[in-house]
């Protein structure tokens, strides 16, 4: 009889992992060229839509160009939540002290994340950035810095953004994320279940504009400035 149980609960395994395994591979949007990081997208889309209740939303990217994608940033789930609304790989500016924590450097390595050394080399990161744009690829940052709630003090947004925008002549594509459970933390929101939103924003064109000018648009649309 142990034996008859031990066989149902391995059939259910494995059924349950087959199962896991057809839903992450249909669930599946953007290409990364590489099977299981295919595989890690639809579970990501997965894991975002059906735990933390997104819905199917898509950001307005260009099918092959490059662009810039701007974010206000509220937990550490924020990247998942903006990969499971993307149907083109990102490939986000991290800080160089995140991107080397201990056990997921193989990760941020393999989706492309571009370190950010702000004390040694911060134009290092520029120049890749760059690069990654002309490439036709998507760039992703949070212009904030940090973590930074909507009833937080007023925070001057970097100008990295802006900076990239301008000498590439690529749209920006901002975003504003809410419906974060623990916001203001970075992996408790990761577990927590909460009614995750995405609201893409109209898209700011480049072309023609100063830094200084696409830094006051990016500021007021992730900030919500009336007056802008």
């Amino acid at each position: 009889m142990n034996t008859f149980i031990l066989i149902i609960l391995l059939l259910a395994v494995v059924m349950a992992i087959a199962g896991l395994n057809r839903r992450c591979r249909e669930a599946r949007r953007a290409e990364w060229g590489v099977a299981w990081l295919n595989w890690l997208d639809g579970f990501n889309r997965l894991f975002c839509h059906v735990y933390h209740r997104l819905p199917q939303t898509e950001l307005p990217l260009p099918e092959t160009d490059g662009a810039i994608v701007v974010s206000n940033h509220i937990s550490g789930l924020d990247p998942l939540l903006m990969l499971a609304s993307s149907n083109r790989p990102l490939r986000f500016l991290i800080a160089r002290e995140q991107y080397e924590r201990f056990g997921l450097q193989w990760l941020f390595r393999a989706v492309g994340c571009i370190p950010v050394d702000r004390e040694n080399s911060p134009e290092k990161a520029m120049r890749q950035a760059i690069k990654a744009l002309r490439d036709g690829e998507i760039v992703a940052l949070f212009p904030h810095g940090k973590i930074h709630l909507d009833s937080d003090p007023p925070r001057k947004i970097k100008a990295g953004a802006a900076r990239l925008a301008a000498l590439t002549g690529l749209p920006l594509v901002p975003l504003r994320i809410s419906g974060v459970s623990g916001q203001g933390g970075v992996m408790l929101p990761v577990f927590m279940r909460g009614h995750a939103r995405i609201q893409p924003l109209p898209v700011i064109e480049s072309t023609g504009q100063s830094p200084d000018s696409l830094n006051q648009a990016i500021q007021c649309a992730l900030d919500q400035i009336p007056q802008c």
